[in-house]
């Protein structure tokens, strides 16, 4: 990745931080009320498998629940 969009990686995440005063807990309770909007709204919200480590190696599996 370039110096550029690390940069505006960074950026994103300092704004979010400064948003929710960097608390966790306040970042979480927002999630969570956009999910339930969402379903208010007709979407189809997902929850993230029980186990991701039995999946078959597909692209969810390598990369939204992959463990590091």
């Amino acid at each position: 990745m370039t110096d550029e969009i690390m940069k505006e990686v960074h950026a994103i995440k300092d704004a979010i931080g400064v948003k929710y005063g960097n608390n966790l807990d306040a970042l979480f309770k927002e999630i969570q009320l956009a999910e339930a909007r969402l379903k208010a709204a007709g979407f189809q919200v997902l929850a993230p498998p029980d186990n991701p480590a039995n999946l078959p190696n597909t692209a969810l599996q390598r990369t939204r629940f992959a463990r590091r």
